[in-house]
């Protein structure tokens, strides 16, 4: 969003390196030094831990929040139950990135007002794909004969939320934390309870717990991307065809018609 809307009048640095699991970023303190001297910081507070920490110490000139002005859901334990934290994952539902373009648009503008008309435009041009990428969602998974989906962490609540879907999660908030044997045996309970026909997995998470579950149910995998880091195996080049390829996973696998 940063590099649609600011286009050649920003330079964007990304804190999290590409293909690195961005729940468990570290700063160096070049990095911490850096936010002190950027025009503005964008982030999500309680999503990671090291920016949480990071910020008051740099006290940067500007920042744009969007657990500030999003409303939050509760995320899903390693036990597939609803607990008192908040589920970081906004950017899965589209309509929760167009609110956010809205806030980066106005921060770069209060940053460079002589660059107003420019972050306008393209802000509006952003929001107008993201408004189409919700419209291909909702009627592309109106019409799905199964609502339930597993994945591999509990990545995809604002996603179901959105769409009138249900998560079936492996693991919690935390993609590399090892699921009980109870939790497996639940899940594979539910799977074949809601008919599902897929297990889902990730980019940037072995999959091979997912493969071990669908293997015991005669089930297929396939990828569902929480896009939490671009790759070469991420099934596009950003946000909006990563998307677009998630779609096409649920409506495969929900047999959506």
């Amino acid at each position: 969003m940063a590099q649609r809307v600011g286009g050649a009048d920003v330079r964007v640095e990304n804190l999290t390196a590409p293909g690195a699991e961005p729940h468990d970023l570290e700063l160096t303190p070049r990095q911490v030094a850096g936010l002190a001297t950027a025009d503005l910081v964008i982030f999500q507070s309680g999503f990671q831990p090291a920016i949480d920490t990071a910020i008051p110490q740099a006290s940067p000139k500007r920042t744009v929040d969007s657990a500030s002005f999003l409303t939050l859901l509760a995320a899903t334990d390693s036990d597939g139950r609803a607990g008192s934290a908040k589920d970081p994952h906004t950017w899965l539902a589209p309509s929760n990135l167009v609110t956010i373009t809205e806030h980066v648009r106005d921060a770069l503008i209060e940053a460079r007002p002589a660059a107003s008309q420019t972050f306008t435009a393209n802000a509006a041009a952003l929001i107008g794909e993201l408004t189409t990428l919700d419209t291909d969602f909702r009627r592309g998974l109106a019409t799905c004969a199964i609502r339930p989906f597993v994945t591999s962490h509990a990545a995809f609540g604002y996603l179901a939320h959105a769409y009138n879907l249900e998560q079936i999660a492996v693991r919690g908030l935390e993609p590399d934390t090892e699921p009980t044997a109870a939790r497996i045996a639940e899940v594979q309970r539910l799977a074949t309870a809601n008919h599902v026909t897929t297990i889902f997995f990730e980019t940037l998470v072995s999959p091979v717990v997912s493969e071990s579950i669908a293997a015991d149910l005669g089930l297929v995998t396939d990828v569902l991307d929480p896009i939490e880091g671009i790759t070469a195996d991420s099934r596009g080049t950003d946000y909006l065809e990563v998307m677009g390829s998630n779609l096409t996973a649920l409506r495969k696998a929900n047999q959506c018609s």
